[in-house]
């Protein structure tokens, strides 16, 4: 059985991601999408509502499971016994980074390869921190992510705003 895992935040997860999934789920066997507790950035959302956000939007994918982990992605893959880490790339400067991640990665697992995927064109442009601030200045965001996570984006600003004494 061939199994990947698509590493990353998702905070909040986009059409782009999706696609991503949808395209790897096709791929693969199994497909377990990983959620980061990432040390340096701060995240919107907790690693549970990702999860949750993630886990709606897949439920239709019996191949496709939703974890949250801590530490080196290759790690995790060993654990799951998956033969490889999916990427999705959009743009260059995608390319250069994952590039160095891809190499640093099989330097730590050579059995483990970096499968890179581009998700459509439709969504090459998009990022979760666009979406954060297109969100932010009262953009439209229902052709940039599922109705579900505007949802929650509106819940948590809501909270925050409450939390703050500010309207929302």
């Amino acid at each position: 059985m061939r199994e990947a895992i698509y590493p990353g935040t998702f905070d909040p997860i986009t059409y782009g991601h999706l696609d991503v999934i949808r395209r790897g789920s096709k791929i693969f066997d199994q497909l377990t999408v990983a959620i980061a507790r990432h040390p340096v950035k701060e995240p919107l959302f907790t690693p549970d509502e990702r999860k949750a956000m993630i886990e709606y939007l897949v439920k239709d994918l019996q191949n496709v499971s939703v974890v949250i982990f801590d530490g080196l992605i290759v790690n995790l893959a060993k654990e799951e016994k998956a033969c490889a880490l999916l990427r999705g790339i959009r743009t260059f400067s995608d390319f250069e980074y994952e590039f160095q991640m891809a190499l640093t990665n099989r330097s730590l697992a050579p059995d483990i390869e970096t499968v890179f995927v581009m998700p459509a064109e439709d969504f090459s442009f998009l990022s979760s921190s666009m979406v954060k601030q297109a969100f932010a200045l009262g953009g439209d965001l229902s052709r940039l992510v599922p109705k579900n996570v505007i949802d929650c984006l509106r819940r948590k600003l809501k909270r925050e705003a409450g939390s703050t004494g500010k309207e929302a």
